[in-house]
């Protein structure tokens, strides 16, 4: 516990850094409740762990955190983009405890909020204090990141229309989901911070194994997390239908599910749908895949020297498999 409170005032120390350089970049200007809305999530937290792992990288590498802050913040933009438009298209109305942004302004206002700070993140990745072949390569690594997000999550959607899909197509689409902007974290840290290529291809392949981890734990989390800890509806995965790990392996074990799918359940069929899941072991073993990919993850750390940074991020590599939201 002890260990997990350090990281997490290390990480809110950066995290502060950071809002406070989008806060002072994302000023209020005509249309305000464009930026508003563009704004609203940003306000609402969050821990910062995909600029967080950009700004202990670049310090891994001996790089000044200074010189990684502009594109650690165009990071976190481009992640609350993709949220902003993920909850339009799951049609959730909470997102950390307040209401989603298209609750508040429309769809269309949500879609161009979110717009609008995918464009501001390659503005802000232009403004690192760096060479021009650095700051080219992190904006090239971006834009290939946004597509492979794109490319995910269209087939998160189609999954759903799918009666059957295995498990390698499951890891695929959440490497491309969600693992991605971890890698694109870890490598434009990296690559600011001045490392050769060697040292930049194991961060991204840490970045990625973890965010692996990352993502299929938190499918175990919306299950296992009380909806007051957890701001969001908990099981809402089960009623969309949505091919978790965790609903591909019981489907493995012959497994039926009453309420996958459905538009809506009662609290108690949807605890019964989860005590169901719990007792065939599939949450269990999603819990052990996120534990391997992160543990393979650590393993490619070990061409960095030991430092403070270093060790940290083997700390936020556990944290992404021990948190509870």
């Amino acid at each position: 516990m002890a260990k997990e409170l350090d990281l997490l005032e290390e990480l809110r120390v950066r995290a502060d850094t950071v809002a406070t350089f989008i806060g002072q970049y994302l000023s209020k200007r005509e249309p305000s409740e464009l930026y508003t809305a563009a704004r609203h999530l940003l306000h609402a937290g969050g821990k910062r762990l995909r600029p967080g792992m950009a700004i202990l990288s670049c310090e891994a590498v001996g790089g000044k955190p200074t010189s990684v802050i502009p594109a650690a913040a165009a990071i976190e933009l481009i992640h609350n983009f993709t949220l902003i438009h993920d909850d339009i298209m799951d049609r959730d109305n909470l997102r950390r405890g307040y209401p989603a942004v298209h609750t508040l302004w429309g769809n269309a206002g949500a879609i161009l909020a979110g717009d609008t700070l995918y464009a501001k993140a390659f503005d802000l990745t232009t403004r690192a204090p760096a060479p021009p072949a650095q700051i080219k390569e992190c904006v090239r690594i971006l834009a290939e990141t946004s597509v492979e997000i794109c490319e995910g999550q269209w087939e998160d959607i189609e999954f759903e229309n799918r009666d059957h899909v295995s498990e390698d197509e499951y890891l695929r689409m959440v490497e491309k989901k969600t693992s991605v902007l971890y890698a694109a974290s870890a490598r434009i840290g990296g690559i600011l911070g001045g490392a050769e290529r060697a040292v930049v291809d194991a961060l991204g392949e840490y970045g990625r194994l973890v965010g692996i981890g990352f993502q299929i734990y938190d499918d175990v989390i919306d299950l296992r997390t009380p909806e007051d800890v957890l701001g969001k509806n908990r099981g809402s995965d089960i009623l969309k239908g949505k091919k978790t790990l965790i609903i591909i392996r019981a489907h493995e074990f012959g497994e039926n599910i009453k309420i996958f799918g459905a538009k809506k359940a009662s609290r108690e069929e949807i605890n019964q749908a989860i005590r169901q899941l719990e007792d065939c072991g599939s949450i269990d073993y999603a819990e052990e895949k996120a534990i391997e990919h992160v543990q393979t993850g650590k393993n490619m750390l070990k061409i960095l020297p030991e430092t403070k940074s270093k060790q940290l991020l083997i700390e936020l590599a556990d944290y992404m498999i021990k948190r509870r939201y």
